[in-house]
């Protein structure tokens, strides 16, 4: 994780030097992505439970969900999140908020009705790891970068920069150099912050595990909901995908070869092969 914030660090300095060398006045750009980072960062677990149809539920109206999360935060030693539950089939769950004080915890429906209470209490741990992890703030930060050079794309197609030369005799537009770098830096920062996102979830996995020292309950969760998501119908996840980053198991349609490539979580045998050594770890303590 520390290489590749560190990968994602060096190409920022590289983009803006390069945008500094060009000549482009990039102050405008980066004040617009600051204030959708800002936006982002304040405002994630508001936008993720609106865009995600959750709703905060009292203890009266969940019970069992709120004791559960009670014992973990109690266990964690931090500050209990805020609960929320959706409606909807795709069994899943995710966390998200900028810190421990501001963070909502919230599980589907379909996650309520599928998992035992020991595999329910594996993937809250999990989702809570990602709150102590502070990972909505880290890969807010880390996808700044594409961001950026989102918007320079854009600028570069829509305003009049391609009509500008590098110098006064014609020349390669400096609209289209800006537009070349901006997708590649893209590009690779969309792969980053990708890796990134693997190894976050493998670090909650085991986070999750240790918390509650039942790996066994998070890997049978993870085989479950994994294939109960192969009996949902396309459309149901096809509408859930674009939230995959934030959700514990990835919602693919089946055959998605290239989503599974460029997916925000590792592939279900190493998150399985790391909770088994984990339980191996435990058993020899």
């Amino acid at each position: 994780m520390v290489v590749t914030l560190f990968l994602l660090g060096l190409l920022y300095v590289v983009f803006v030097g390069v945008l500094v060398a060009l000549g482009v006045r990039a102050v405008a750009v980066l004040l617009i992505a600051g204030v959708l980072l800002l936006v982002q960062y304040f405002l994630s677990d508001r936008i993720a439970l609106y865009a995600m149809g959750g709703r905060e539920v009292s203890p009266q109206e969940a019970p069992e969900l709120h004791g559960l999360i009670d014992r973990l935060s109690a266990l964690a030693d931090m500050p209990k999140p805020r609960v929320a539950i959706a409606d909807s089939d795709v069994p899943n769950a995710f966390a998200t908020g900028r810190n421990q004080k501001n963070s909502v915890v919230c599980v589907t429906t379909g996650l309520l009705r599928r998992l035992e209470p020991q595999e329910l209490e594996g993937v809250i741990a999990h989702e809570m790891s990602h709150v102590a992890h502070r990972d909505v703030a880290v890969m807010t930060i880390a996808s700044f970068l594409g961001i950026v050079a989102g918007l320079m794309t854009r600028i570069a197609l829509y305003t009049g920069l391609g009509d500008r030369r590098s110098n006064g005799q014609g020349g390669l537009p400096i609209g289209v150099i800006v537009m070349l770098v901006s997708i590649l830096v893209y590009a690779v920062s969309f792969l980053l912050t990708r890796a990134l996102s693997r190894y976050r979830e493998l670090a909650a996995d085991r986070a999750g595990a240790l918390l509650t020292q039942r790996p066994s309950a998070l890997a049978s969760a993870l085989v479950k909901v994994s294939g109960e998501m192969a009996r949902i119908p396309t459309r149901d996840l096809r509408e859930a995908e674009p939230f995959n980053a934030f959700y514990f198991a990835p919602a693919l349609a089946k055959g998605e070869t290239l989503a599974n490539l460029f997916s925000t979580h590792p592939p279900l045998d190493k998150r399985l092969a790391q909770l088994a050594q984990i339980s191996n770890q435990l058993g020899r303590g």
